[in-house]
């Protein structure tokens, strides 16, 4: 059982273990002799990006450091979204890329993602090989000869490669007379995304652009997109998109500040991509947490829903599995297998715009083809994440309520792949039937887990 990599690469507090600057020096290490041992002769390299936590500092140059003692090249890009940096793997022939972030979460914690060479994240078992280099004592010990040492690279052109890459999947289309409010969460994307839209004619109105280490995700972001939908009532805007600390998610809020979620996203999306015969194999995919009312909608359009674990890496393994191009996740992971290896926030963001330019339809009516249940999700701290199968009153009251709605709801409850809390999902056709259960769930779990 893996020990380090949880469902999005390894991540934990910052300055604790396992994001350590020893640790980090490992990985760098274990990386290279996984990934690297297939490159032949030549020089091997990696890309390596981070977003703009201040503990990306100690991390970008551990690993560099595990790295060059292995003999890989290094070309480092500094603050740039996660999809950026799984792009530029793939562009530039790396052998692996790197990306140091923690995503959503906040500045205090961070992680390392890791790529292979075709910017897909890693399989299990080649995690798997890299774990056991890093825990070995081999991977303390071993380095190679001075003259084969590897060398370090700042890529000054990185931005311009992906800024055009991004670009290129709307076919530069113009978005001239579109006013969007645009949230960065002071990460990653806070100087790349507004040109990028600027860039295509837009008026942007931008905030959370100032990163400064720690205000990472803090108050802002797509964990919080009433910022959007304040701003875009103040300044009345087209929309507003809200990024999180990585950019490779999005959300959006409609003109009268009105939260569009992953699903309807993706829903508005295929049914274009159907519509212009671009629907590979006339499906999308998505995961358990996706609203029930998308699947009906999809149903109605004629569009095949297949779902998935939680994790967009599982909605990822079952697109490439079935050759489907579009698909993600209700919070706002959305992968188009035509352009990007990942879920990407700014690509994902260009296309509903150009949806919006193409119909000359607001984002309120594109994403009014679904009539959404309710549906409420609660995540809340555990002591210890103890097997389901181990425990007696929780599966039993997730049997009852699972009879009780029947086919006209749900209800999901799985640990967090990236935190130590357990997550509560119920969803129904009657707004009291969702708060009565997930009431009674969460006592339950709090009584059982706490």
């Amino acid at each position: 059982m893996k020990k380090l990599f949880g469902t999005d690469g390894i991540r934990g507090k910052a300055n604790c273990y396992p994001i350590t600057p020893e640790l980090a020096l490992l990985v760098g290490k274990g990386t290279a002799k996984v990934l690297g041992a297939d490159c032949g002769s030549g020089r091997r390299r990696v890309v390596l990006g981070k977003d703009t936590r201040i503990s990306g500092y100690m991390l970008e140059n551990a690993i560099t450091s595990g790295l060059l003692s292995m003999g890989m090249d290094v070309l480092a890009v500094g603050p740039m979204p996660t999809p950026a940096v799984a792009h530029l793997t793939k562009s530039m022939g790396a052998a692996c890329g790197i990306m140091i972030t923690a995503s959503h979460n906040p500045a205090s914690d961070n992680g390392i993602k890791i790529f292979a060479s075709d910017g897909f994240k890693l399989p299990d078992e080649v995690e798997m090989k890299i774990e056991q280099v890093i825990l070995s004592e081999e991977a303390g010990g071993e380095h190679v000869p001075c003259e084969k040492i590897g060398k370090g690279y700042r890529i000054d052109d990185a931005r311009g490669r992906y800024i055009e890459f991004a670009k290129g999947s709307i076919r530069n289309l113009s978005l001239r007379g579109l006013k969007i409010v645009l949230d960065c969460a002071n990460g990653a994307a806070y100087s790349i995304a507004p040109l990028i839209f600027r860039e295509l004619g837009a008026e942007v109105i931008e905030t959370a652009v100032r990163p400064d280490g720690l205000n990472i995700n803090d108050g802002c972001g797509a964990l919080h997109p009433e910022n959007i939908g304040r701003l875009v009532r103040e300044h009345g805007a087209d929309c507003g998109i809200a990024l999180d600390g990585d950019a490779d998610r999005v959300i959006f809020c409609d003109a009268d500040g009105n939260e569009v979620n992953g699903d309807r996203i993706i829903g508005m999306l295929a049914i274009d991509f159907k519509q212009h015969d671009r629907l590979s194999n006339n499906t999308v995919v998505v995961t358990g947490m996706s609203n029930l009312g998308l699947h009906r909608a999809m149903e109605q359009a004629g569009i095949r829903v297949e779902v998935t674990d939680v994790g967009d890496r599982y909605v990822i393994e079952r697109m490439r599995e079935g050759n489907f191009n579009v698909g993600g996740e209700q919070s706002g992971h959305i992968i188009f297998m035509d352009y990007a290896t990942t879920g990407d926030g700014i690509l994902s963001a260009l296309h509903v715009l150009a949806l919006m330019v193409r119909t000359g339809k607001p984002l309120a009516e594109l994403a009014g083809f679904m009539k959404v249940f309710p549906q409420e999700l609660r995540s809340f701290p555990v002591a210890r994440k103890v097997p389901f199968d181990q425990l007696s009153l929780l599966p039993t009251a997730m049997e009852e309520c699972r009879r009780a709605l029947g086919k006209s709801g749900r209800t999901i409850v799985r640990y967090s792949g990236t935190e130590n809390k357990i997550r509560i999902l119920v969803e129904a056709e009657a707004s009291g039937d969702v708060a009565e259960w997930i009431d009674r769930l969460c006592a339950v779990a709090q009584q059982e887990l706490n």
